[in-house]
């Protein structure tokens, strides 16, 4: 209170009562204050001002409290205040490592994002997938940058560091190694009888049909000098045989015969020496033949821009006779000197590098590969892997099937101890222990089990129309069966081009092996048949088949079995329908039967009528009606057919406007049974 006895507000607002220590305290303003405080800092004192001078002067100023909505805000303030805000966080940037390929749902794992969201980002990005389909790693680093994170791109598995690390070796012996050649040729051009001249053996008479149906590898001695042979087969069938032995070889040997000149399959086994880039020495054979020009050979050859040394080329050239043996020195004294320029030192030393040429099972043995050494020595009893297989070598047996302890480079060997068989083309490494052999294998088996999993492509509008458009198409599914891996190789590779967009051939599984009761059930199940190539089946498959109803096919030439599923395939074509007009009638007077209804009255003009056939109703060059005859007659017969110049009464099956100078036109309809 001030001297005038009036109520002040200047002094007593500024500063609220004082709060007494006092927990018993009988304070008149407590609890008024108690209940007015509110948990907005900027309004505390304010009230408690008015308070203290409410009660000292009586009435409030209504006018000077907060209103409701004031409070209500000012609440909401504080709790926000002291709220910790989840929405204003920032993101956590992860580290995301991504393999070659990897999942959607696993990528979405390493995001810790959620999967549907992944699949949406997907999408924009023209990417249709669904959360267990493999994406590759370009798109999922595309994908983790787009969500904010790190993207951590893997390298490739990579294996040779980790086997040059298990095959080094302190000791050094570089020395040169015998050259690989490689025989290539058109079919029947005398490759194998060449040879069989150069090691005095007859493989010819082994093969069917004459023709090489496996690559077969050989050594042959000349003038101190060791030379290994390949000899891979001619036919069109072998293009990925041929190319493979191409790239195995240092020399490639084209033979030409002189009476043939150059044929397709030469032009092949060309474009692959050039694709390998290896040398090409050349021999023209069966030089021996009456009126035969080698020098047409050498011109043909010019198109295809091998030029020879007698024409100032860089090839080496020679005309030989393989039958009876004339210049074959000089042809193997051409390989050596070609081979005197290429560098073939390798380690013989560390443990074995080899290539498989071919593989296979034979009885009592197990899987057997056919491989030859590029670099280092394979002994009895080393651990090697090779693909997706490995083993221990159980035995190395030489080109005459002898025993051998151990294999040095640029030799040819068959190899025991495979746990699998393996694909020809492998690199087989031989390893220190079982352990380093196993754990290279997981690798290999790990890299070919990512890479087999198809990465989804992005999808186009265009691309789903030209599917649907395509329809439906016949598949023949076949189950393949052979004595060796490169004759599948080469079948399965021919039959997949049989067909066109309307029928095809699909291979539900091929294996090397006898025909076993697994292979006739599947068969039996997908309505398909059996194709056994140089083997047979097991007597308890025979039995299932034939209880099954399963056809199975035998085989020992690939051009032939080629041929024949052709034909078979063409039988599943839809037949063309072709239309051949047999005769035409011209309308001469109508009759009216109760029971016929108009009957024509015609003169045939050419060719012959029939019951059986189709007619057209042609009135001033215009079709008026197709359908059937109803009745043909011959005065008052019933008749099939009526011949040129003859009259005869038609009458339209269902039809009856016809009139006089009208034309009926009488056709067939043929099927033609379409071909490959």
């Amino acid at each position: 209170m001030n001297k005038d006895n009036k109520p002040s507000t200047t002094t007593k607002v500024s500063k609220p009562a004082p709060k007494s220590n006092n927990p018993t305290s009988k304070s008149p303003a407590a609890p008024i204050r108690k209940k007015l405080t509110i948990n907005a800092s900027g309004f505390q004192k304010k009230l408690s001002s008015l308070a203290v001078n409410n009660l000292l002067e009586g009435e409030p100023d209504y006018e000077k409290l907060p209103s409701l909505s004031k409070v209500k805000r000012a609440r909401e303030k504080q709790k926000t205040k002291y709220k910790p805000s989840l929405t204003s966080s920032s993101k956590i940037i992860r580290d995301v490592d991504i393999p070659i390929k990897i999942t959607v749902q696993e990528l979405a794992s390493r995001m810790s994002e959620k999967t549907g969201d992944v699949i949406k980002s997907l999408m924009k990005s023209g990417i249709m997938a669904t959360a267990n389909q493999y994406i590759d790693g370009d798109t999922a680093e595309l994908i983790v940058a787009d969500f904010g994170h790190t993207p951590n791109r893997k390298a490739s598995i990579s294996l040779n560091e980790i086997i040059a690390g298990y095959q080094k070796t302190d000791k050094s012996s570089i020395k040169p190694r015998p050259p690989i050649v490689t025989v290539m040729g058109h079919v029947d051009h005398g490759k194998t009888s060449l040879l069989d001249a150069l090691r005095n053996t007859n493989v010819t008479a082994k093969e069917s049909g004459g023709i090489t149906q496996h690559i077969g590898a050989y050594q042959v001695k000349h003038k101190d000098s060791t030379i290994t042979f390949l000899d891979t087969p001619g036919h069109a069938a072998f293009t990925n045989i041929r190319s493979r032995g191409a790239n195995l070889t240092d020399v490639v040997v084209l033979v030409v015969a002189a009476n043939d000149s150059v044929k397709p399959q030469t032009i092949e086994a060309i474009s692959h020496a050039k694709t390998a880039k290896v040398p090409i020495v050349l021999a023209i054979n069966k030089t021996d033949l009456p009126d035969v020009d080698a020098d047409k050979v050498r011109n043909d050859l010019l198109t295809h821009e091998i030029v020879v040394e007698s024409y100032q080329g860089d090839v080496l050239e020679t005309e030989i006779s393989a039958l009876k043996k004339i210049n074959l020195d000089k042809l193997l004294d051409n390989i050596l000197l070609q081979v005197d320029i290429l560098n073939l030192n390798v380690e013989h030393d560390k443990l074995a590098e080899a290539i498989v040429v071919e593989s296979k099972i034979e009885t009592g043995k197990g899987p057997v590969a056919t491989i030859i050494i590029n670099n280092g020595t394979l002994t009895e009893g080393n651990h090697f892997t090779c693909g997706p297989a490995f083993g221990k070598v159980r035995a190395l047996l030489n080109e005459r099937g002898e025993k051998v302890k151990q294999a040095t480079p640029g030799m040819p060997i068959e190899v025991l101890g495979f746990d699998s068989i393996p694909s020809a083309g492998d690199t087989l490494y031989a390893m220190p222990n079982e352990e380093a052999a196993k754990e290279i294998t997981e690798k290999v088996k790990e890299q070919k089990l990512l890479e087999s999993k198809e990465s989804v492509k992005k999808s186009s509008l265009e691309e789903m129309m030209s599917n649907i458009s395509k329809g439906d198409i016949k598949k023949l599914p076949i189950i393949v069966k052979a004595d060796v891996q490169g004759s599948l190789e080469a079948i399965v590779s021919s039959l997949e081009k049989i067909g066109n967009d309307e029928v095809t051939i699909n291979v539900v599984h091929s294996a090397i092996g006898a025909i076993n009761e697994s292979d006739v059930s599947l068969a039996g199940s997908a309505e398909g048949l059996v194709i056994g190539f140089n083997i047979r089946a097991i007597p308890q498959a025979r039995a299932i088949a034939k209880r099954d109803k399963v056809d199975i096919r035998y085989y020992s030439i690939i051009y032939e079995l080629v041929d024949d599923m052709t034909k078979l395939l063409s039988g599943l074509l839809s037949p063309d329908t072709k239309e051949e007009i047999i005769g035409h009638a011209e309308v001469r007077d109508t009759f009216n039967s109760s029971k016929l209804g108009t009957i024509a009255g015609c003169y045939v003009t050419n060719g012959y009528v029939a019951n059986a056939a189709k007619i057209r109703l042609v009135r001033d060059g215009k079709i008026i009606h197709e359908g059937e005859v109803g009745s043909l007659k011959r005065f008052k017969d019933d008749v099939k057919e009526v011949k040129e110049n003859y009259e005869c009464g038609i009458s339209f099956k269902d039809y009856s406007d016809i009139i006089v100078k009208d034309e009926i036109e009488f056709y067939i309809t043929k099927q033609i049974q379409k071909e490959l």
